[in-house]
């Protein structure tokens, strides 16, 4: 790996991502992609997974490559959250972009009622690129919720259609449009 290539953070979700999912299948294949260890899976806490991103973008602060985020769920809002309240202007210019994939809505009916501190779900512009992809019969996440906050935070919106919470289960493989949306993002 070159110092030009991006190093990748992934990001889950509420209980960590399974064998099959994509963020799994990434960073099996992928040199240079590290997932993100949260504290708690089960009881995610928004300030101490946001601690964690911001320590990981403060170790790579040093170096010379542009960090990309690959976010899903949870993780979305941890980047949302980490942007708006934990990010120090080093940690925040190592960010070339994020992808988020399927937003949970913290007033949605299918919210982890374990998950503390995700509510209210900052809406300022992030300081990098992003692209929010959602998906028509996400259970976590309504359409017009995940079309507002990629809005407010300057985000391309990606619709994929029916394809449930954008994990395993949706049946995306290695998902290539997601991973071509997230290199697309590579500061040059």
């Amino acid at each position: 790996m070159t110092t030009s290539e991006p190093r990748v953070l992934v990001l889950p979700g509420y209980m960590n991502s399974g064998p099959g999912h994509w963020q799994t299948r990434w960073e099996a294949a992928h040199t240079g992609f590290e997932r993100l260890r949260m504290p708690d899976w089960m009881h995610p806490d928004c300030d101490a997974w946001c601690a964690v991103l911001e320590a990981a973008l403060a170790a790579e602060a040093g170096g010379g490559r542009s960090v990309l985020l690959a976010a899903h769920s949870l993780g979305c809002l941890t980047v949302a959250h980490w942007a708006a309240r934990h990010a120090s202007a080093a940690t925040r210019a190592k960010v070339a972009g994020a992808l988020l994939v399927a937003l949970p809505d913290p007033h949605g009916p299918e919210f982890p009622r374990d998950a503390r501190g995700f509510d209210p779900v900052p809406l300022a512009a992030l300081p990098f690129a992003s692209v929010v992809v959602a998906s028509r019969d996400d259970p976590y996440g309504g359409v017009a919720f995940s079309q507002r906050c990629a809005h407010a935070w300057g985000s391309r919106w990606m619709d994929i259609g029916a394809r449930g919470h954008i994990n395993a289960e949706s049946g995306l493989d290695d998902w290539p449009q997601g991973f071509e949306w997230l290199m697309s993002m590579q500061a040059d």
